[in-house]
């Protein structure tokens, strides 16, 4: 497992050093909420927020951290997993939401990331 209280940070650096990506705040309204998209065509490929877990369906008081990616249909039945849910606030058939409260491994968060931003970058 992971320190929970770095993820966010750490998914930033991820992103900065593969991707050469910063991620952008583009509502003055939620300044937590990061949009991660692709320097070339500006499509996102990922999107950090913090929700309050009731939001999710999740019965738990405060609020979470989330990263809505774009899912692969066929690769995201392998990580069907606790952490992973239906995406908020985007298209639920193309988006997930994964938790960054230690449900789902770093390494898994990485992966699915990967895949999301693959998905996005056109051709």
């Amino acid at each position: 497992m992971y320190n929970i209280y770095n993820m966010k940070e750490k998914i930033l650096a991820l992103v900065k050093k593969k991707y050469k990506v910063s991620g952008d705040r583009p509502w003055a309204k939620y300044p937590d909420n990061i949009v991660l998209r692709h320097r070339e065509n500006r499509k996102w490929f990922g999107l950090i927020m913090n929700i309050p877990y009731v939001k999710l369906g999740i019965n738990k008081s405060g609020n979470v951290d989330v990263l809505n990616i774009k899912k692969d249909n066929v690769v995201i039945g392998s990580f069907l997993q606790d952490g992973i849910l239906p995406a908020y606030h985007m298209n639920k058939a193309s988006w997930v939401s994964v938790l960054l409260d230690g449900t789902v491994s770093e390494q898994d968060i990485e992966f699915l990331l990967n895949v999301s931003f693959e998905l996005t970058k056109g051709k």
